[in-house]
């Protein structure tokens, strides 16, 4: 059976309730991984793994642990990029799927607005997680979870 994992650092409060709700009503088994501590409710299907501090060590550490057909909860389009390479699946907390049609074209776009504020633009940050953002989360999730449940 397919495993969720979680980039547990940056992902919103809201986003990991709708998770565990998941995790538990599917019975699939979900990682939280971060570089500090994570509270995860009492669970057999839901358990955190911290790991320790450092640019990247979380994301190297679920590249290291996920396989193909894994989902990814992350807004870190590298680490998207691959998890997609390794044959999983990726989504980020506002609801979209990466995938190997557009997580290129995601990775240039990053890279240019990385660019562009190392420039001195400031570009502003990301908007407050919406009830749209959540419910597209919730459905991308829930087709993730369906379609996992079908394969063999």
């Amino acid at each position: 059976m397919a495993k969720i994992w979680v980039d547990a650092d940056a992902c919103p409060v809201v986003i990991k309730e709708i998770l565990f709700r998941a995790a538990e009503r599917t019975q699939t088994e979900m990682t939280l991984v971060a570089n500090q501590p994570v509270r995860v409710p009492p669970s057999r299907f839901v358990k955190s793994l911290q790991v320790s501090s450092g640019f990247d060590v979380a994301d190297n550490e679920i590249v290291k642990r996920c396989e193909a057909g894994d989902l990814v909860i992350t807004s870190d389009i590298p680490l998207a990029a691959e998890v997609i390479d390794k044959g999983g699946d990726a989504l980020n907390p506002r609801g979209e799927r990466y995938s190997k049609a557009n997580i290129r074209a995601l990775l240039n776009m990053r890279d240019f607005m990385d660019t562009m504020r190392a420039s001195g633009v400031h570009t502003g940050g990301p908007s407050a997680l919406s009830q749209s953002d959540r419910k597209a989360f919730a459905d991308q999730l829930d087709k993730w979870l369906a379609a996992a449940r079908r394969k063999p």
